[in-house]
């Protein structure tokens, strides 16, 4: 009777560990898939993951190989690359109705600024996720498939950061050269600790609003060093005031 009891505890430890590594895998390909989906339907261009990991146990995993394509009538072969995203979560938020993001760390993304001071991939990109952000909750999105609920679904973003950041930018006007620039940090916290949250549209309008302020503010700079006219260097200084402005009233409206 020992014997089989012994026997049987072996069994049901060896189910529990392929239950969890089953599962383990599912999650891994499931949250791939609603990224590859619902980025689209955020953004409007393509976005493809490399892979994704996440420990059920700890809440931390990786996303590898994220790639934001650029909008029709662009260039370059993409918006932003990002080879490698950490992020720790609560695991038991999983399934409540706003789940709980600890960390997000963004290493080294690679991002393409191309057009003008007033009109680039990245503004037509930021049109696209505001649009996405103000439908996020209404009755047309909650008519839309299955994968528009999880596009509004709600977050907590303890921690947000983004860390060398390199902008490589292909601006009318500069002789067609494409000059690389490092970004600053992007760094939020408590982002969406209300009671009501936050999107994933909403997060990622804040950031790439201040990617692109960061990215005009320093095409600007390079304007004045060239010495291109003074109307690019005055355009450029009224898109970061206009791009600054949008990050500041959007979580005032998320407050009140």
């Amino acid at each position: 009777m020992k014997k089989i009891l012994i026997r049987l505890l072996i069994a049901l430890v060896i189910v529990v560990v392929l239950v969890v590594v089953a599962i383990g895998l599912f999650l891994d390909s499931a949250i791939k898939k609603a990224v590859e989906t619902i980025g689209p339907q955020v953004t409007k261009v393509d976005v493809k993951v490399e892979g994704v990991s996440l420990s059920l146990l700890s809440g931390s995993g990786k996303v590898k190989g994220l790639v934001l394509g650029n909008p029709q009538g662009y260039q370059t072969a993409q918006a932003i690359s990002v080879g490698s995203t950490s992020v720790s979560l609560s695991p038991g938020s999983l399934l409540a109705d706003k789940i709980v993001v600890r960390s997000i760390r963004v290493e080294a993304p690679e991002i393409t600024f191309e057009g003008t001071l007033q009109g680039n991939n990245l503004s037509k990109i930021l049109d696209n996720v505001k649009g996405a952000a103000s439908s996020s909750g209404t009755e047309p999105a909650k008519r839309d498939a299955p994968t528009g609920d999880k596009a509004g679904k709600k977050i907590q973003v303890d921690d947000f950061l983004m860390t060398g950041a390199k902008v490589n930018m292909s601006i009318v006007g500069m002789g067609g050269k494409s000059v690389p620039v490092v970004l600053p940090d992007i760094h939020f916290t408590n982002l969406g600790t209300g009671t009501e949250g936050i999107t994933a549209a909403d997060l990622t309008q804040r950031v790439l609003q201040e990617v692109l302020a960061s990215a005009t503010k320093a095409a600007a700079g390079y304007a004045a060093e060239t010495g291109l006219t003074r109307e690019a260097g005055k355009n450029a200084t009224e898109s970061v005031d206009k791009v600054t402005k949008g990050v500041t009233d959007l979580f005032k409206k998320k407050k009140e």
